[in-house]
């Protein structure tokens, strides 16, 4: 979160380059990035940070001299020492005139709770940056002083002679006054002999620098410097003056990490080599049976053979030009990798489907498309029969895709819910599925809701039981690979990883049939 925080210019002078001022205040509603916030006693710790213009973690231009409580312990006061850059230098000029007047701070909530109002109570946090922005919200924080080498404008000798003191310090009358403007008068002999037909407003120069110009004039009365504010605040007609800003939140509606299927099953650590490996499975039973007084005994060899199962590898590739990689914010390889490894999982958790729903036992009862109570409690009654008359296991899961996860929150007594409300709150309860959560339970098995199926919405294995023990994911490390690409000027990024999918015992899964 971000909480910019009001600062107030009470002192410079000309020999320190610094800005000090309270950074954070506890027990005290502001507004963050996430909305009302407030910081109880002790729940962020002064940390040494850089200061930034603008939250632009590329443009820094000062860093902590000191951080630390208030001698009250209210709040964290902090002093930044400024860049003698030309940034560094346009940033102290600015909080000294009142227009880059913020502090804000940029805090990771650790630990926090939301009172009645919604207010984000945090009892947690990490200070991990500070800004010096334009926008205010603690209205208690103040900038206690601000310091600068720059040379400061005399108003006249006068002026200066009663204001200077040992060590070139310089009071706030001396940074508040303008300089003279001088005024120039036209030669009396060019004088207007008519009146023009059109007139045109001449053309206004918006520059920051022009713009900080006439800020100051028009605070000491300058009628021409107020109507130039005036227009400069037109932010329709004055492209560049007021900046559009680039968020680094990324919005991503299209993957995610979950890997349901995976889950739903039992798993393993891959072999370390070879493309193939074999486990050795019991295919016929020793056998033992009843016979009469000194009669033969009964025998039956045991049999076993080896299933061989293969090893897959899912890899994916972006190439780019060095441009991107080295010029743009580390953001977008960040987000690169992430998408990459989402995508990953969405491609391995899928074929884990399709397995399970090739091996699984079909139901010999058609039912409806999405059933009602009774039909679901018929496919889970028949689907536990039926892993543990083959597995000699029990059903323990049970997979659905979100067609029927929606189907089942909708199943009722009479209105009365069956499975979206938590237990004890509705006598015919058989479990819970919530809006809000992919896991949950019906009718005494586990649910995983997948978005990641082999299947159709509506078709045959959109509701799968499962005895996990009968299948096994076997999966390595993910690996990732950089290559440059000198004939291009270009990079190429992949990741990949092996896995392999062992079906045990194939009737160990059991699938609905849809009518």
């Amino acid at each position: 979160m971000k909480l910019e925080i009001p600062i107030q210019i009470t002192a410079a002078d000309s020999i320190k380059r610094t800005i000090a001022g309270r950074i954070v205040s506890f027990n005290e509603t502001a507004n963050a990035s996430t909305g009302k916030v407030m910081f109880k006693d002790g729940s962020l710790t002064p940390t040494p940070v850089k200061l930034n213009l603008e939250h632009d973690g590329t443009r820094p231009i000062g860093k902590t001299l000191s951080m630390d409580f208030s001698s009250d312990s209210t709040a964290i006061d902090g002093v930044f020492k400024i860049a003698n850059t030309n940034a560094g230098s346009d940033a102290l000029v600015e909080a000294q005139d009142g227009l880059r007047d913020g502090f804000s701070v940029e805090v990771m909530a650790n630990e926090f709770t939301y009172d009645k109002a919604g207010t984000m109570v945090v009892s947690s946090g990490e200070i991990v940056g500070v800004a010096l922005v334009t926008n205010p919200a603690f209205k208690s924080a103040r900038v206690s002083d601000v310091a600068a080498t720059e040379a400061i404008p005399e108003a006249s000798d006068t002026a200066s002679e009663e204001t200077q003191t040992e060590g070139d310090e310089v009071s706030d009358s001396i940074v508040n006054e303008a300089p003279a403007v001088e005024t120039v008068e036209a030669s009396r002999s060019v004088q207007a002999t008519g009146t023009p037909i059109a007139y045109t407003a001449p053309r206004l120069e918006f520059t920051a620098s022009k713009y900080l110009e006439s800020k100051i004039k028009a605070a000491l009365g300058d009628e021409s410097a107020r109507q130039y504010v005036l227009a400069a605040a037109d932010t329709t007609d004055n492209a560049g003056l007021v900046p559009t800003r680039q968020l680094t939140e990324v919005i991503n509606g299209l993957a995610n990490n979950t890997r349901s299927n995976i889950d739903a099953i039992s798993r393993g650590a891959l072999p370390d080599a070879g493309m193939t490996f074999e486990i050795p499975k019991i295919t016929v039973l020793p056998g033992v049976g009843t016979v009469a007084e000194a009669g033969t005994p009964t025998e039956t060899d045991q049999n076993a053979a080896f299933i061989t199962v293969d090893v897959k590898k899912a890899i994916g590739q972006q190439t780019f030009s060095v441009e991107l990689l080295d010029r743009s914010n580390p953001l977008f390889l960040n987000e690169l990798m992430m998408n990459l490894a989402a995508q990953y999982a969405k491609v391995t958790d899928t074929a884990v489907n399709a397995a399970l729903i090739s091996g699984a036992s079909l139901d010999a009862t058609t039912i409806t498309t999405y059933p009602t109570a009774a039909e679901l409690l018929g496919v889970i009654a028949r689907g536990s029969a039926s892993v543990y008359s083959n597995t000699q296991g029990f059903a323990r899961n049970i997979i659905m895709n979100t067609s029927q996860w929606s189907n089942v929150m909708t199943l009722n007594n009479n209105g009365a819910p069956l499975y979206n409300v938590a237990n004890g709150t509705n006598n015919f309860t058989g479990g819970v599925s919530t809006p809000t959560s992919i896991r949950g339970n019906v009718a005494g098995l586990d649910l995983f809701v997948t978005a990641n199926t082999a299947a159709g919405t509506d078709t045959d294995g959109s509701i799968l039981i499962v005895n996990p023990s009968a299948y096994t994911y076997y999966e390595s490390p993910t690996y990732e690979l950089r290559a440059d690409v000198i004939a291009s000027g270009s990079v190429s990024i992949a990741m990949y990883g092996y896995y392999a999918i062992a079906t045990k015992i194939g009737a160990g899964a059991f699938k609905n049939n849809k009518a």
